[in-house]
């Protein structure tokens, strides 16, 4: 494949992923491939599964010689809170300064929303199993 005709950064993860999130089993490398069916290497993609599951966003298990992946994040909006909290945590000691930058530059309507999520009622937590520790 020549660098013109390279997908853009992050396209084929996403392609991948998308894919994943479409099945209703696990899928292996060669159940992705026919999927995207543009014609990649196999080993293409199960690099791009491996980076995915290396990256905590896919899990595997065995099957027969390969393996077969599942998601771990269940939609978009799960992934990209997962990029922002990665990024969030990333920031160490500027964490307070980059909530209020990130804060300061909301829409009016992004602010409300954000004001109305915050405003509701926790989720209360699951009661542990008998036993657990």
């Amino acid at each position: 494949m020549t660098s013109a005709a390279r997908r853009p950064s992050g396209e084929l993860e996403s392609a991948v992923l998308e894919t994943i999130w479409a099945a209703e089993r696990p899928l292996t490398a060669r159940d992705v491939r026919v999927a995207l069916g543009d014609g990649l290497a196999r080993t293409t993609i199960a690099t791009i599964l491996a980076r995915l599951h290396a990256k905590g966003l896919v899990l595997r298990v065995r099957a027969g010689r390969t393996y077969a992946y599942s998601a771990a994040v269940e939609d978009t909006a799960a992934l990209t809170a997962r990029r922002m909290r990665t990024e969030l945590d990333r920031s160490g000691d500027e964490r307070p300064g980059v909530l209020a930058r990130f804060v300061s530059e909301l829409t009016e309507n992004d602010e409300r929303l954000l004001r109305d999520l915050l405003g509701r009622p926790q989720a209360p937590e699951a009661p542990e199993a008998p036993g657990a520790p």
